[in-house]
């Protein structure tokens, strides 16, 4: 396995290692009942309690956005690249027909907001997947989509395409949209061999001005958003704003400050906030993956440790410090307590094997 193929199938490992690590203590806004429940520190995978959202699940086995990246990362093998007619063939056959559009059912012991609001369009209205988005404000698309990310790698403007078509298919909210097309682009340069570091946005914004990124730059003499023909939509072109681009190197200072200490490094949920949206968990998860860029165990633990929507904390963690330190970086226990790690692993390892054929 070349170093490229190697943080291939670490950034895919390790997003659903985090994924499952956090199954268990999901979803705790108070500090003191998850450590009540679990201890003081989580060091591995761990059942669910009763009454909790994922009850019924093992340790080990991965939550929904764990089978929505595994539908993804299929379809990507099989395809051989992003196809997005394959995908949501996919998700109407192997996907919305097992949930009923409630939170409390289908695989994975809880369904998200913005995959309720697409089976009720898709399922109950009948309307095509383009009409099928809602405004979640959550981080699910790019929890699904870091696969795409992860393939499109070095194709960054096939990737951010891409990324934007699948996701608008569950979230349009414009701010969303950007954020997660940002953070794939991220991955996507810590999959090409990038430091996670204070010069990672300036690499973002030179593929800005390129034309590679659709991102708005503001610059002397173009201090005008750019121009959308009738028929465009936000952000379907270029982003309006570049800021999602610009934060990661912000953070990745901070985490490299000796004057700015977030310790222990978990209550970097408390600091950048716990809840659900993207404003929150990409800011967290980018903190993580500049402090502890080839130390997995360290940063995925954190994520799970700092409570809240750990489990998009952990899941975009792991898919950025798989990413750097690469699948012989991750703890061989968190591959053997991982369920279906074997045809996981096969299919991470079919997808590096095409793109390095490919490219």
């Amino acid at each position: 396995m070349t170093a490229l193929q190697d943080r291939i199938v670490g950034a895919l490992m390790g997003a659903f290692i985090g994924d499952a690590l956090a199954l268990g203590p999901h979803w705790y806004y108070d500090l003191d009942e998850l450590h009540r429940e679990y201890g003081d520190w989580i060091s591995d995978y761990t059942t669910p309690r009763p009454g909790r959202y994922h009850a019924g699940l093992k340790a080990g086995q991965g939550s929904q956005a764990a089978v929505l990246l595994r539908l993804t990362l299929s379809s990507l093998v099989e395809q051989g690249g992003y196809d997005e007619t394959d995908f949501c063939r996919r998700m109407d056959r192997d996907f919305l027909s097992l949930i009923d559009g409630t939170p409390m059912s289908g695989p994975g012991g809880y369904t998200s907001q913005s995959i309720r609001e697409a089976w009720r369009k898709r399922v109950l209205q009948g309307l095509p997947w383009d009409k099928t988005g809602g405004n979640a404000d959550t981080s699910e698309a790019a929890e699904r989509a870091l696969a795409i990310a992860v393939c499109y790698a070095l194709r960054p403007s096939e990737l951010a395409s891409a990324v934007t078509r699948n996701t608008v298919l569950t979230q349009t909210d414009g701010t969303v949209v950007a954020m997660t097309v940002a953070f794939c682009a991220v991955l996507g340069l810590l999959v090409e061999g990038h430091r996670f570091d204070e010069e990672i946005s300036g690499k973002l914004m030179d593929r800005v001005k390129s034309g590679v990124l659709p991102f708005h730059t503001v610059t002397t003499g173009n201090l005008q958003i750019p121009r959308l023909d009738a028929t465009d939509v936000p952000y379907a072109g270029n982003f309006p704003s570049p800021d999602a681009l610009l934060t990661p190197s912000c953070i990745a200072r901070a985490a490299r400050d000796p004057g700015i200490r977030i310790d222990p490094a978990w209550k970097v949920s408390l600091v950048y906030g716990m809840p659900c949206a993207v404003y929150h968990q990409f800011p967290a998860a980018y903190y993580l993956a500049a402090r502890f860029p080839n130390d997995f165990e360290s940063a995925v633990l954190h994520a799970v440790n700092g409570g809240g929507q750990n489990l998009s904390r952990a899941i975009l963690t792991g898919a950025m410090v798989g990413a750097t330190a690469g699948l012989s970086g991750i703890p061989q226990r968190f591959i053997d307590g991982l369920e279906n790690s074997v045809e996981l692993l096969k299919l991470a390892r079919k997808l590096s094997d095409q793109i390095a054929t490919r490219e």
